[in-house]
């Protein structure tokens, strides 16, 4: 069943074309990734496809029968709403259900409350608040009741996306869904997505994400929209197989053309009719010779300033604030080619350690050795101001006009540009005309131009597409100096790094050898040989059901399903007493919003439980 059909989609900005007369489609159930290089027009397609920017031509045509949400990359959300009630703004009859039963319980209504209660039964809308209680539990989002104003830029995107996954929606337009969200969360959304049943389109630059999510990948390159019936692996093997068909027509091209060039020049210019199609045909020719495919990989030899022996030392260093304890009595030295990552979780001290260790902010007790050949590269995005007036040449030559190479070579400023794929025809474009990704770009650039030799790269892939990552890894393995990683990008992290600190929190650090892949299967381990207790939980029964027979065959119960039937009886009374005790704390104006949740994922587990306990007792009352 055919979801979303777009007919000749054209999309310009004056002279420059994003996307011409592009078709595809999108069927129930699939779960669809578009790649394409930054500023290519991903973005500006899926506002497109939403009816949020106007396009030149075309047709963009939805089920009329499916409900459609979209997560775009910068928030639309409410400053002046909670948390809770941005995450409610959904127009879906489950949703008005629930907000209509809190205005129920507010006014005091009864009439309105009992029409409500009806309703959200029939609707079988209990568990909403409980589904929503655990989104924003995995999302960090604790809190419900702060305000969006009160709010930082990746808790607004993780309220955006908790709102979608809520609607429950049949089709799902993310961009950049896992922007923001640290290593736990991405795994989470990633099962998540997996086993959704709403149909999904998406950008995003988790090659991982991509690996096991998706099925499709659409690639909008050179205004040319081309799809991969596959996973990513797929589409970079038949992206080669692609390239490698594009080269030979582009080679066989030119082998032509210098023929037919002799011959233009030898020809006369009064010419006969087959004359004249040939000439046109030369035309045709000479523009398929003219192509060039874009490498994505570079090998640039750069002549970085030698470390000495000393490079950095950590000597029993301890850092804390109020709050919280973040590096207790911590010893290390940092060796040739160093190449660690950093990973834990938000607020345990990973951007702390980063200013300590480039003296950016003193320490407690211990010292920070710096050896006196170290040239700290330092990128974060947040922290680099890149003049929006400037054009991108003059933003590189501002730190230098070339950067020395081995053997006395040298490369431009412009070459090294071309070299992180920004062609001669973006170099005079002015900053604020660049896309997101773009700008992100420029900057890592204005640290790697200035040719440290200790780099430091805190959340570098965010932002930047699959293929400026890849031109990022190539300059990286080439790297002879010391690399430190924070990334939420686990295909990076994998590639990038051979061992690992692991921030835990209240100062404890924990060195791992070994990439992110290894960390997650030790921390997977460890889950499974331990023992989860949950206390004041319902403990559900588990119950061997024996094969069906003649009811002939039994004629009375056994001493222990006896006992079993009987203990059953005394449950289900209790169990009913507490549904009771629970609707009219869900009846209750005077109660908290907070009260009032609890109730109501008490009373989902209750009633399941009775559920269980009911069947069962029936089982046995046949015998009796």
């Amino acid at each position: 069943m055919n979801f979303l059909s777009v007919e000749n989609l054209t999309k310009s900005y004056g002279d420059r074309i994003l996307f011409s007369d592009i078709t595809f489609g999108i069927d129930q159930g699939q779960k669809v990734a578009l790649v394409a290089k930054n500023g290519s027009g991903k973005t500006t397609l899926l506002r497109c496809l939403m009816d949020v920017e106007p396009y030149d031509s075309g047709r963009v045509v939805y089920r009329k029968d499916i409900s459609v949400v979209f997560m775009q990359q910068v928030d639309q959300l409410n400053s002046e709403l909670t948390i809770l009630e941005a995450v409610f703004d959904h127009d879906l009859p489950e949703i008005r259900a629930v907000k209509k039963y809190n205005e129920a319980l507010i006014t005091g209504n009864e009439d309105m409350l009992n029409e409500v209660y009806q309703e959200l039964t029939d609707l079988n809308a209990w568990d909403i608040e409980v589904k929503i209680s655990q989104i924003l539990s995995v999302l960090k989002l604790n809190d419900s009741s702060l305000l969006i104003g009160q709010l930082s830029g990746g808790q607004k995107k993780r309220v955006a996306l908790a709102k979608v996954l809520i609607s429950e929606a049949d089709f799902l337009i993310l961009d950049e869904p896992t922007n923001h969200l640290d290593l736990d969360m991405i795994e989470w959304l990633e099962e998540y997505l997996s086993k959704s049943n709403s149909t999904i389109l998406m950008v995003t630059h988790d090659r991982y994400f991509l690996e096991v999510v998706c099925d499709t990948i659409l690639e909008l390159d050179d205004q040319t929209l081309y799809r991969y019936k596959g996973n990513f692996s797929y589409f970079l093997e038949k992206k080669a197989e692609r390239q490698e068909q594009l080269q030979s027509t582009i080679d066989k091209a030119r082998n032509t053309f210098k023929k037919e060039l002799e011959w233009i020049r030898r020809q006369p210019k009064a010419r006969g009719t087959k004359q004249k199609a040939r000439v046109e045909s030369f035309q045709d020719i000479k523009n398929t010779a003219s192509q060039k495919i874009q490498e994505d990989e570079i090998d640039i030899p750069v002549k970085m300033e030698r470390l000495g022996t000393k490079i950095l030392e950590l000597h029993k260093v301890s850092k804390s604030f109020p709050d919280r304890l973040i590096l207790n009595q911590l010893s290390y030295v940092f060796k040739r080619k160093e190449r660690l990552g950093i990973v834990g979780n938000n607020g345990t001290g990973k951007s702390t350690f980063l200013n300590i260790i480039q003296d950016l902010e003193s320490v407690d007790a211990g010292s920070v050795v710096v050896g006196e050949t170290v040239v700290f590269g330092y990128y974060n995005q947040e922290l680099i101001r890149v003049p929006e007036d400037k054009k991108v040449i003059d933003v590189i030559r501002d730190i230098a006009e070339y950067i020395p190479l081995e053997k006395g070579r040298q490369m431009s400023a412009a070459q090294f540009l071309e070299k992180f794929l920004f062609p001669r025809d973006m170099h005079y474009h002015f900053v604020h005309k660049l896309s997101g990704g773009e700008k992100r770009r420029l900057k890592l650039m204005t640290v790697l131009m200035k040719n440290p030799n200790f780099l430091i790269l805190d959340e570098p892939t965010n932002d930047l597409d699959i293929f400026v990552m890849s031109v990022l890894e190539d300059y990286l393995r080439s790297f002879e100096g010391c690399l430190v990683v924070v990334s939420h990008d686990r295909y990076f992290m994998d590639k990038m790094v051979d061992h690992l600190f692991v921030f835990q929190g209240q100062g404890k650090i924990k060195d791992l050898v070994g990439n992110y892949t290894e960390y997650r299967k030790e921390l997977q381990n460890i889950q499974k040989d331990e023992k989860i207790i949950i206390k004041d939980l319902p403990t559900e029964i588990v119950i061997d059901t024996p094969k069906k027979t003649e009811k002939s065959e039994k004629r009375k119960l056994s001493y222990k399903e006896k006992s079993e039937f009987d203990l059953l009886e005394k449950e289900l009374h209790n169990l009913e007493n507490k549904k009771i005790e629970l609707t009219l704390i869900l009846s209750d104006s005077s109660k908290s919003n907070q009260e009032i949740m609890n109730a109501g994922i008490e009373l989902s587990d209750i009633v399941s439980l009775i559920d269980l306990k009911t069947e069962r007792w029936l089982e046995l009352s046949e015998f009796i």
